[in-house]
């Protein structure tokens, strides 16, 4: 029998039989011994051909070998550029997004305000949410981004003043020129820029709501530019910029997406605007007179609100890049929908069952409660905890409202229900709820590792100093916007230009100030517009 390695020598042959003149007809072969000579060639070829294939193998490893030396070809290299540009691309692409979504909240602060207040009033609520985007803008762009993330920094990486920055004012150095070439090389702080540019509006935003239907537009445009371009740009510099609240001891503040920063800044904001201004006109002598005037907007703007809220709370993992920052984003939306829809159940069912009614309103503000109190801490509790921390914040929220009523301060939204007293407590709760084993580890800003000792071991007994640095943001975030709105608000009172007169709001200010007269032309009788 024919052995299987000369049955291969021969079909071989017969491919590459043209070469070696096998493939001639049969009577050229001439015997055996013809027969073995050529089957002999063809297994020298073969070998050739082997080894030839074997010193090109070779010369390609000692290339890929040479690339991440530097050779300009070289493969590696080239998809070393690549990663990192795609890895940049993917953070901007996702900053940007995330910083939209946030932007469009301001569409569902605006239905919400609006809702809840008198139809006589629309225009002026939806006039005060548009100059609260474009006068923020421009005191943002100014000065706000300086004092909140310019520097200059330390060695460590903190502000050196610990305070508040200094550079960066008008996006000065946000594009680098070479002065050899005159190109101009870009910066990420043109991408962090846009992104917090969104949260230092909605903070504005928040006040509206809080001093709506009985504060003049002049009046509140100054406070809504001081705002922008310096209290709360303090209270960022003091936190995410890396003031003194980072570093206050070991473990430093723990206030993911803004739960104190943004929204107890807002509500604490809200809460001194309504003790200056004052009640509406008649708001605790006929208190039926001021009921909302439209549950959808108020529906409408609360669903905006939670959409928009995956871009705050999401969006500020300020990246997207690497599979970790995925998986948090990932933690982040699942925290955030479990704290929204548990906060607006708790809220509905304990007002159900003090009044045996439906309250939609209330259902509505319990989301937003819900939202606010997840907000510090949801990228480092876990879902269970995120349920606890949503439904005491809708607890929270409602003692709040309850006892604002009480006192008498006339909050036309509930802005510091929501967002102060559901903000302070999502702070304590980022600390007290951390995902650390028992109390005696803590993550923090570390995300889904630990804070670990130089020998890479876990740190113990920190949960207690995170709690602690927590409480510090809380006093000195809410002690600090009180009194610099003080010092804006009490000035604008005593001369006039913060509290609307009687007359104007008898009339309501879409009728004095307005042109059109009113927000829903032709389709309210103006005798019922009077009264609601």
């Amino acid at each position: 029998m024919v052995s299987a390695r000369f049955l291969a020598l021969g079909l071989a042959g017969l491919c590459l039989g043209p070469e070696l003149g096998l493939c001639q007809a049969a009577p050229a072969l001439g015997g055996k011994d013809d027969v073995a000579r050529r089957l002999a060639d063809l297994e020298r070829l073969i070998t050739g051909q082997q080894e030839q294939l074997l010193a090109q193998k070779a010369q390609m490893d000692l290339l890929r070998s040479l690339a991440p030396l530097g050779e300009p070809d070289g493969r590696k290299l080239q998809e070393s550029e690549s990663i990192e540009s795609l890895q940049g691309a993917m953070n901007h692409a996702w900053l940007i997004l995330c910083g939209a979504l946030v932007m469009f909240m301001q569409g569902g602060f605006a239905m919400v305000e609006s809702g809840c207040c008198r139809a006589k009033n629309v225009q002026n609520i939806l006039l005060k949410n548009l100059t609260d985007v474009c006068v923020g803008t421009l005191g943002w762009w100014l000065c706000g981004w300086a004092f909140a993330y310019g520097g200059p920094f330390d060695d460590d990486g903190f502000k050196q003043n610990r305070f508040m920055g200094s550079e960066g004012a008008m996006g000065t150095d946000f594009l680098i020129r070479d002065d050899a070439t005159g190109q101009l090389t870009p910066t990420t702080n043109i991408v962090n820029w846009f992104f917090q540019w969104a949260f230092c509006s909605a903070t504005a935003t928040i006040v509206s709501g809080g001093v709506a239907e009985r504060v003049n537009f002049p009046g509140y445009c100054i406070f809504s530019f001081m705002m922008t371009a310096f209290i709360y740009p303090v209270c960022v510099g003091w936190t995410w910029g890396y003031g003194w609240l980072a570093d206050v001891n070991s473990v430093g503040y723990m206030d993911f997406a803004g739960s104190g920063i943004v929204h107890m800044a807002g509500g604490v904001g809200a809460l001194t605007g309504a003790v200056w201004a004052g009640p509406r006109k008649g708001r605790w002598e006929n208190p039926e007179e001021f009921d909302a005037h439209s549950l959808p907007l108020i529906i409408l703007g609360t669903f905006i609100l939670w959409f928009g809220w995956y871009g705050f709370n999401c969006g500020s993992t300020l990246g997207m890049a690497t599979s970790e920052r995925g998986f948090m984003a990932a933690q982040v939306a699942m925290n955030t929908t479990i704290a929204a829809a548990t906060g607006g159940l708790t809220v509905f069912i304990l007002r159900f069952g003090i009044t045996k009614k439906y309250d939609i309103g209330g259902f509505c503000n319990g989301i937003l409660a819900g939202l606010v109190s997840i907000t510090a801490g949801c990228g480092n509790v876990e879902c269970g905890s995120a349920f606890t921390i949503a439904l005491l914040g809708g607890l929270f929220y409602e003692a709040g409202s309850r006892l604002m009523k009480k006192l008498k301060i006339d909050d036309p939204v509930d802005a510091f229900a929501v967002h102060g007293v559901a903000g302070a407590w999502g702070v304590l709760a980022a600390a007290l709820f951390d995902w650390g084993k028992d109390f005696d580890h803590y993550h923090g800003w570390s995300g889904f590792s630990c804070m670990t000792a130089e020998d890479g071991s876990c740190k113990t007994g920190l949960g207690g100093e995170g709690v602690a640095a927590n409480l510090a943001e809380i006093v000195a975030i809410a002690a600090w916007v009180a009194v610099c709105s003080s010092l804006v608000f009490g000035p604008l009172r005593a001369v006039g230009w913060l509290r609307a007169s009687d007359d104007v709001q008898d009339e309501g200010f879409d009728q004095a100030k307005h042109s059109p007269s009113k927000a829903y032309a032709n389709t309210v009788p103006d005798t019922i517009i009077k009264t609601m």
